[in-house]
């Protein structure tokens, strides 16, 4: 057991030369080990065991951590993992494989890559996923995964509304709340609503959206989701606001209706990056035939950097990997130009696009903040190991948008007619 202590004192003052860190590693045996010159040690990477290090130095990738970290063979101690990301430069963090001295940590190393154990897969989603809808891709299991996780869970970090998408700060210091009733509104006045509208929600979650819609603009919303959870929470607002005469909430894919021209106006939130590159067309071939001539549709989604090569572009990311694997299983985010040509190919007139990628950073810190605050009762409702992967989830996203990896656009586009739009000029309501 010596030789394993030295082995990982020796990797842990390596990494630490690189990486230059604000934060400290505990081994197992409570050794406590700086990650840099000046590291503090309030905010803890315990190693819970040597089996932690011979997984991680037989596959070092972001997955590895991931599973080590749900499965509690990694831990934190005094801090979220949010704030533990915060200790260090992430470009240096993404250098280390490049810098670190292979040979070194091999030689280091060699004696836990001995030492195994079984592996979890807990929390994991199993099924196959098939890219295209229709051909037996299974969109409502992989909904149910993520989102009929527990109404409770959720009520603990989101905001009275359930807002779970990027809300909209006038300020850094709104509150979450606040802001995601601006968030609505903001919608709400994007789409022109008003009495005479008619608007379809798509994925219209615990239902604050077609709610707002209803009772301060006047619309009549009819809300359909793949969760079951989300449907009987949505339905329980309407009915707690006296809305039952505006807002209809059901469990059901919208493709699924076929009604031609029967909306005014269509949203969606957040919903779209479940869908998947290959169902793109489709889906937006489907808005354009329940929208009437003329009507609006908001399309809220997040987005990845197009890169130079972009025949490359559908290559996974290590971060892409954990998010298809843990938390959104058939997820995919395209890039702000594909949604715009595809909107366009699609007989839409795009209008306006605004950027909610710092939007989305101080959601994702607030709902971090929250579920930390209240792990306990999260742990209690769901468990430790999901507590854990969401509050890595949040972190792992917090960092993507704070460094522009990842973005997030409200676009708001026209079904396409000749003529003038008919729409107000300017953009100040």
């Amino acid at each position: 057991m010596s030789r394993l202590v030295d082995g990982a004192r020796a990797i842990v003052a390596h990494i630490a030369e690189r990486l230059e860190a604000d934060l400290s590693v505990e081994l197992w045996n409570e050794d406590v080990l700086p990650l840099g010159p000046a590291a503090r040690d309030d905010i803890r990477i315990v190693i819970t065991s040597p089996e932690a290090i011979g997984k991680l130095m037989r596959s070092p990738r972001l997955m590895t951590l991931v599973e080590l970290f749900v499965s509690g063979a990694i831990l934190i101690r005094g801090g979220s993992p949010l704030e533990a990301l915060g200790r260090w430069d992430h470009l240096k963090a993404v250098a280390l494989r490049r810098t670190v001295d292979r040979a070194f940590l091999l030689k280091a190393a060699w004696p836990f890559l001995l030492v195994r154990k079984t592996s979890d897969e807990k929390l994991t989603f199993a099924r196959r996923v098939l890219p295209r809808f229709g051909s037996g891709r299974d969109d409502g299991a992989m909904i149910e995964f993520h989102y009929d996780v527990s109404n409770a869970f959720y009520s603990l970090f989101l905001d009275p509304e359930m807002q779970y998408s990027a809300a909209y700060f006038r300020t850094a210091d709104t509150s979450l709340a606040q802001a995601q009733i601006a968030k609505l509104d903001r919608i709400c006045r994007k789409l022109h609503l008003g009495e005479a509208d008619e608007l379809l929600d798509i994925g219209c979650g615990w239902g604050g959206l077609a709610c707002h819609a209803a009772q301060h603009f006047g619309a009549k919303v009819h809300g359909v989701t793949l969760s079951r959870e989300q449907h009987d929470a949505a339905q329980e607002r309407v009915r707690s606001r006296g809305l039952g005469d505006l807002v209809t909430i059901e469990l059901r894919d919208f493709r699924t209706i076929t009604s031609p021209g029967a909306y005014s106006k269509i949203v969606q939130v957040g919903m779209f990056e479940h869908v998947g590159i290959d169902n793109h067309d489709a889906f937006f071939r489907h808005v354009h035939g329940l929208l009437k001539s003329g009507g609006l549709y908001l399309h809220q989604a997040s987005t990845r950097r197009a890169s130079t090569d972009l025949s490359s572009f559908r290559k996974r990311t290590g971060y892409m990997k954990v998010l298809n694997r843990y938390i959104f299983p058939g997820g995919e985010l395209d890039y702000l130009g594909l949604t715009i040509t595809n909107l366009e190919r699609n007989a839409f007139e795009v209008r306006d696009v605004e950027t909610m990628r710092e939007h989305y950073y101080l959601s994702l810190k607030g709902w971090s903040e929250a579920l930390y605050l209240r792990r306990d009762e999260a742990i209690a409702e769901v468990g430790p190991e999901r507590v854990r992967l969401w509050l890595l989830y949040f972190a792992l996203s917090c960092v993507g948008f704070w460094r522009g990896a990842i973005y997030d656009f409200q676009t708001v586009a026209q079904k396409r007619q000749t003529g003038m739009s008919g729409l107000r000029l300017g953009r100040g309501d």
